[in-house]
């Protein structure tokens, strides 16, 4: 015999349906315990070709950190009609 589970057991067992976990929501960038840390090697690659095709070369600088560069690239996306 299988035991059937409810909808509320089914919800507990599976942390994505928990609307009390906050634990993936978006966090601003300035949050981020990363953000310092180095923008990332897709951050550099996503953010040179939306500044290329933004028209905006001033937009991509090697050094920036992680949070900078995803405001940047949220930025470039408006901008570009990519958002």
């Amino acid at each position: 015999m299988t035991r059937q589970t409810t909808k509320d057991q089914k919800a507990a067992e599976n942390p994505k349906s928990d609307p009390t976990d906050e634990s993936n929501r978006i966090k601003d960038p300035d949050e981020w315990t990363t953000g310092a840390e180095p923008m990332t090697g897709a951050q550099a690659s996503y953010l040179k070709t939306l500044s290329e095709q933004a028209k905006a070369p001033e937009a991509f600088e090697a050094d920036l950190d992680k949070a900078e560069a995803s405001k940047r690239i949220d930025a470039l996306r408006k901008e570009t009609g990519k958002a």
